[in-house]
């Protein structure tokens, strides 16, 4: 029977097209094979979503060319690209763009080649000896070869036998040595060696844990399971073992984590524990060619665990038995760039497509995700005793403003830190210091008349950079020199107004002149092993104090660690988003998390100039379960998620009158088919109104029938036309209201 293959093509029209099967393909075009087709003048990439026996044109055009035998897109993928399509508002072919990496949508990146060298006839000891008399250093690399007895890549016999290209060449020439090709990958972690680790004794409530999760992945149960264990309290061992137990029973698994940062240390835990060619990385932070040799070890089924960030929710995984998303309740799962999906929602939903467990941990759980346990949703699994019986850190609260009463200026590091950060350096135990704010200082102002120097594209303050001598926009990427004087009054008593990392770490390496001192932000760790280098520093007690942004708060374990200091606990407190004391909380408990994990116990030291806020007192005592009680009713009296979905409508331009003339229009689309039980509001700027050059305008919906309205908004917008330079976008269930 004649089948027909319907693709969705890689440009943004996003229709689904047929076109017939040329009989030299017959057999190889599968659902989620690559394929080139014809469109109009010219051939594009496609991906096939179904083979159907009667075409929806007469005489469709023929399949140009086969790109990939084996299909690349399995169908329970294709499946929640559809799905995410439906959910976010946006194309199928936005969501495959997503689903498969650029590097494997292009097909223009192959497997790398190496050469292996490996002796090709045994030579007699006389004939080897006259050799030696004729060619002494091809000799020496001969009879290294021959001792090695196993083949070896020609850049390692080069540099073990110290020799040159030339030399071996000669050797091949006279047919002593053999050189054949062979496929190698490129590993990010092929020059690191990895000392294997054993299973740690489980206590009983790591015990109950395991057991719940080992039931799921036997029964191919994929109703999530809440880890909410405290910080400490050994949830990765639970992991591992878990993982552990699916790969003997023949599956494979997904391990998420929120942060680039997190996944040296996570792999390194999992490199320890399994066999090193059984672990796939998958981050921004990797090549276009190791990102191309990890997928394809996880697609051929020789790599069966994956561990990524985000975009690792799509790995092509075989036979998934697991899904594990660490410190789920991480705003960093939701991409906010279209199409705006949360990874752990796909996860979630990727479970139920692939029938497998997923398991959900956090110290801190999201306000949706213990909403749904306890409500019977998840099942809610509580791990409450750090190992060992550890004690909790003691967090005590520093009162900024009795600091500035007393020191008449609000200082940096607090007495009482200070002090505290002393005895830490004199038992030489070490510290963290978090800020998640970088630069040295957060503003420029005039004394005399108050000009502040702003970004010219953007409606924030510029950042000032010390170590460039720059102010930079952390918005858009503008940078531009820090004037003498102000260039709107000529005062010269313009200054630096607020603090960031960079002016934390100066001032505590001024504080302490005998420590060492490091910082970890996004300005300092711009080369790509740099994340391993400095945590490795760490580790190994080079390094005394350690400053950094929200990358250092959580997940890293250093049993060194005894006093961590939160120099500015407000931060983030008083934005305008309903979410604020549950980030606030959430970021200050996973921070606190990094002391006392070792034998010695742990302190920290909070600074803020609202003590008695609900999120730091909370915080303060360990509580989640408070804080969600009041949390939660907040969330229910204001009708804010987890009892409503919200979708917010984006509007941008770089002129704002279009801007907003688009977005009124949409609006008044919107509430002609208004459905009941939808709530519209107003059309507003964004509270930072412009943006990279953009302004930028907001319609947010609440409703609890989210896809019905997804549907209704996308079917709304789509009958719309809009002028070339205004960009509308919808995201689905907001995390960044900004």
């Amino acid at each position: 029977m004649q089948l027909y293959a319907r693709v969705i093509t890689d440009d943004p029209t996003a229709k689904e097209l047929d076109y017939s099967i040329p009989e030299s393909f017959t057999g190889k075009v599968h659902v989620g094979s690559r394929v080139k087709v014809p469109v109009r003048s010219r051939e594009i990439l496609a991906t096939v979503v179904a083979l159907v026996d009667t075409p929806s044109v007469p005489a469709p055009k023929c399949v140009a060319a086969l790109i990939s035998e084996s299909p690349i897109l399995n169908k329970s993928l294709l499946a929640l690209a559809r799905w995410m399509a439906e959910y976010y508002c946006c194309s199928v072919e936005a969501a495959i763009r997503s689903v498969l990496p650029q590097v494997i949508r292009k097909a223009e990146l192959g497997f790398k080649r190496e050469r292996i060298v490996s002796v090709n006839n045994a030579i007699a000891e006389e004939e080897f000896k006259k050799f030696a008399t004729k060619a002494p250093r091809q000799a020496e690399v001969l009879r290294f070869a021959i001792e090695v007895a196993e083949p070896l890549r020609w850049r390692e016999l080069q540099l073990r036998a110290a020799t040159t290209d030339r030399t071996i060449q000669h050797l091949v020439d006279r047919g002593l040595l053999r050189v054949e090709l062979e496929t190698a990958d490129r590993d990010p972690y092929a020059n690191e060696r990895f000392v294997q680790s054993t299973a740690f004794e489980l206590n009983s409530g790591q015990k109950q844990a395991l057991e719940i999760v080992v039931e799921s992945i036997k029964a191919k149960d994929s109703r999530p399971i809440l880890l909410h264990g405290i910080t400490g309290s050994g949830k990765t061992e639970v992991y591992l073992q878990a993982i552990d137990l699916c790969l003997r029973q023949g599956f494979s698994a997904l391990v998420l984590v929120p942060e680039i940062s997190l996944t040296p240390q996570t792999v390194e835990h999992f490199k320890m524990r399994f066999q090193s060619e059984l672990i796939a990385v998958l981050h921004s932070h990797l090549s276009a060619g190791e990102r191309h040799d990890e997928w394809h070890k996880l697609n051929s089924g020789r790599a069966r665990v994956a561990i990524g960030a985000r975009s690792a929710v799509f790995a092509p995984v075989q036979r998934l038995g697991l899904i594990v998303v660490d410190e789920e309740h991480e705003t960093s799962y939701k991409q906010e760039e279209a199409p705006r999906y949360h990874a752990r929602d796909l996860a979630v939903v990727r479970a139920q497509l692939d029938q497998c467990a997923i398991l959900l941990g956090s110290a801190t759980p999201s306000l949706e995700s213990y909403q749904n346990a306890k409500n019977g949703k998840y099942r809610l699994v509580h791990l409450a005793s750090r190992v060992d019986d550890r004690q909790l850190p003691l967090i005590r609260v520093v009162d900024m403003r009795q600091e500035y009463l007393k020191q008449k200026h609000l200082p940096l590091i607090s007495t009482t830190l200070a002090n505290a950060i002393e005895t830490r350096l004199a038992k030489k135990e070490q510290t963290i210091l978090f800020l998640n704010r970088r630069g040295f200082a957060t503003s420029l102002v005039c004394n005399q008349c108050g000009y502040v120097c702003e970004c010219p594209n953007c409606s924030v303050a510029l950042t000032f950079h010390l170590g460039e001598n720059r102010l930079k926009c952390h918005l858009c990427g503008h940078i531009a020199l820090a004037p003498r004087k102000c260039p709107k009054c000529s005062d010269p008593s313009i200054r630096f107004a607020g603090y960031g990392t960079e002016k934390v770490e100066g001032a505590t390496q001024k504080i302490f002149p005998s420590a060492t001192v490091a910082r970890m932000d996004a300005d300092s760790m711009t080369r790509k092993d740099a994340y391993r280098q400095i945590l490795q520093a760490f580790r190994i007690g080079k390094i005394d104090i350690l400053v950094g942004t929200q990358m250092i708060a959580k997940g890293l374990d250093f049993p060194n660690v005894t006093l961590v200091g939160i120099i500015n606990a407000d931060i983030g407190l008083h934005m305008p988003d309903f979410r604020a004391g549950e980030r606030t909380f959430q970021l200050l408990t996973q921070v606190a998390g990094r002391a006392g994990r070792g034998d010695m116990a742990g302190e920290v030291y909070v600074q803020s100039s609202t003590p008695f806020s609900p999120s730091i007192q909370f915080a303060r005592h360990h509580n989640f379960e408070g804080f969600w009680e009041q949390e939660i009713e907040f969330r229910e009296r204001c009708e804010y998620p987890p009892f409503v979905h919200l979708l917010m409508v984006h509007i941008r331009s770089e002129h704002q009158r279009r801007a907003q003339f688009t977005a009124e229009t949409i609006h008044r689309r919107i509430n002609d088919q208004l459905e009941a039980g939808v709530t519209l509001h107003p059309v507003v700027p964004a509270p930072i109104e412009r943006s990279k050059g953009y302004y930028r305008y907001q319609i947010l919906l609440r409703t609890k029938s989210i896809r019905r309205l997804s549907k209704n908004i996308r079917s709304t917008i789509e009958k719309l036309t809009f002028p070339d330079d205004v960009h509308v976008s919808v995201d689905v269930d907001p995390y960044q209201l900004l």
